[in-house]
């Protein structure tokens, strides 16, 4: 695709081209078109639009991130490399104006200037209806409330017009936090409850398809899997106006393809290549190259311990004595990765996450091992993944299936699509398959909230269970919120050491983010979501 082409299609441009102006006024036109629009490529795009909708993947994040507001944002700081960082402790106003935090409540005054994208005012009626709506409709967004104690409609209190008080259930250090992630948006009540209705009683089939928000930006248009549409929101309340006016993200699911855009000049930003390219792309100095490792982030294989014959922790340990952990470092990630696996023996548990295991490439092992549970001749299974990032995940899973079947385990690949594989995995059914989980709040016991917690957690899509992980995790958190420091580091590193012991889930390696931004681009910033913000990028 020419450059000129690329342009019209996504710009809009072509219809300008057809008065043939003089050739300066055109060339000044296009310059500032150009220089106002920001154009992205990626491997996918968000099946659902809102954060509360049921099984939106993590490319919705970014929409939802930009589109809407949240009470209160996260300060930044500098972080690995010098790349601005968002401070997983220090918070700011974003919807609200002020905040007072009490011994067990806080107290957020709005901004009288916000309104919504149609020009309605945000009032403390819309904020309680949204967290309303966040702990009430199930699934992810209610358990992200949950993570934070944030789990009753009765927490949220409207104070007058324009203050909202949100009550504490407890002393939990998570809660605070837990308000400035994606999930506590603020929905433009009276709009979306124009299109509820019994069966749907949030406006969720709404919202799936169109914005209802105050944030930065708007979608204009939507069409899945091949484009999102954003254009700047001048009435943005919550920070400085964007310089960017319109973002135009484009699904490109071919890699080489995305590169080429990138290398011709014709896409601003891409941020899911494969790693061998973003090593190339740095090497020639052609464009900016930003890596940050994943906030508590990390790639794993996980199991069902349900399904046989993964109910079997011999056979758990073989398979993680048989993973080609070098090899995935080296022939897929080209070292842009932490290991997380081949700790010395010898090595104390840390009160950190992610921390690597002592697990290494074992075959002979690995056999071993699988010979003890019963299975000397191996056995059939599928090893599923996201199809959605699929530059990481196919090779990935390629490699496991070939080392796998070293030791008798005959995997067939299945390929599931992205805007599915949120849904696949949540109805934990897979036997086993690889993924990558990044706790939006940077402590080691959210994490395991998450990922292990046996009480209906929604990322613990190996269905493990332990009564004593679950005191751990619970006690963490208790220690956390009073302080109790001694209590807390003997608890994380009990969860630590029994999630080793049962390996559900094997830890591969951290992930970075890597971005490839012209040169032109600047303002990156990283994120808990590890996802695009809009809002500070500038495009000269």
């Amino acid at each position: 695709m020419k450059r000129r082409d690329f342009l019209k299609s996504v710009s809009g441009l072509a219809a300008a081209g057809a008065l043939t102006p003089a050739p300066a006024i055109w060339s000044a036109a296009k310059a500032d078109a150009r220089s106002e629009t920001l154009l992205i490529v990626s491997e996918s795009g968000p099946n659902n639009l809102d954060i509360h909708g049921v099984g939106t993947n993590v490319p919705g994040y970014e929409v939802s991130w930009n589109c809407y507001d949240r009470l209160i944002t996260h300060e930044m700081k500098t972080g690995p490399g010098g790349v601005p960082y968002y401070d997983r402790d220090k918070f700011k106003p974003e919807l609200a104006e002020d905040m007072n935090v009490g011994d067990m409540s806080v107290t957020f005054k709005l901004k009288k200037n916000a309104t919504f994208h149609d020009g309605a005012p945000v009032t403390a009626r819309d904020v309680k209806w949204s967290l309303d709506r966040a702990v009430s409709v199930g699934g992810f967004p209610t358990f992200q409330m949950g993570a934070g104690s944030l789990t009753s409609t009765e927490q949220f209190v409207i104070v007058d017009d324009h203050t909202v008080r949100v009550d504490f259930a407890k002393k939990d250090r998570l809660t605070l936090p837990d308000l400035a992630v994606i999930v506590p948006c603020v929905v433009n009540s009276e709009l979306v409850k124009k299109h509820a209705s019994e069966k749907d009683p949030w406006g969720l089939e709404y919202t799936k398809q169109q914005t209802a928000g105050s944030g930065a930006y708007k979608v204009t248009k939507w069409t899945a899997g091949t484009e999102v549409v954003m254009e700047r929101n001048d009435a943005w309340a919550g920070g400085p106006l964007p310089k960017v006016k319109r973002v135009i993200w484009r699904m490109v699911p071919q890699a080489g393809n995305r590169r080429a855009l990138l290398e011709r000049g014709d896409a601003d930003i891409s941020y899911d290549l494969p790693n061998k390219d973003f090593v190339e792309l740095k090497d020639s100095g052609k464009l900016n190259i930003v890596s940050v490792p994943y906030s508590n982030g990390v790639q794993y294989i996980g199991m069902n311990v349900k399904i046989a014959p993964f109910d079997n922790i011999k056979v758990r340990e073989a398979v993680a004595c048989a993973i080609p952990y070098q090899k995935i470092m080296d022939a897929v990630l080209f070292g842009l990765a932490k290991p997380m696996f081949g700790a010395a023996a010898d090595k104390a548990t840390e009160v950190a996450w992610p921390q690597p295991t002592k697990y290494v490439t074992d075959i002979a092992r690995a056999k071993a091992l699988l010979a003890e549970a019963g299975y000397p001749n191996g056995f059939e299974t599928t090893l599923s993944f996201d199809l959605g990032f699929a530059g990481v995940n196919e090779p990935l899973c390629v490699l496991v299936q070939e080392s796998l079947a070293q030791i008798g385990i005959k995997t067939t690949i299945n390929k599931i699509p992205g805007a599915n594989w949120r849904t696949e995995l949540n109805k934990k059914v897979l036997p086993l398959y690889t993924n990558v989980f990044s706790g939006w709040l940077d402590y080691p016991e959210y994490f395991f909230i998450w990922c292990y917690d046996g009480k209906n957690s929604i990322f613990n899509t190996m269905s493990y269970q332990s009564r004593e992980m679950d005191g751990f995790i619970s006690g963490a958190v208790d220690a956390a919120a009073v302080g109790n420091t001694a209590k807390y580091d003997t608890d994380v590193k009990g969860f630590v050491d029994l999630a080793f012991k049962d390996i559900p889930r094997i830890p591969l390696y951290q992930p970075y983010v890597n971005v490839a931004m012209q040169k032109n681009v600047s303002g990156y910033q990283y994120w808990f979501h590890r996802r695009l913000d809009y809002r500070a990028l500038v495009k000269a």
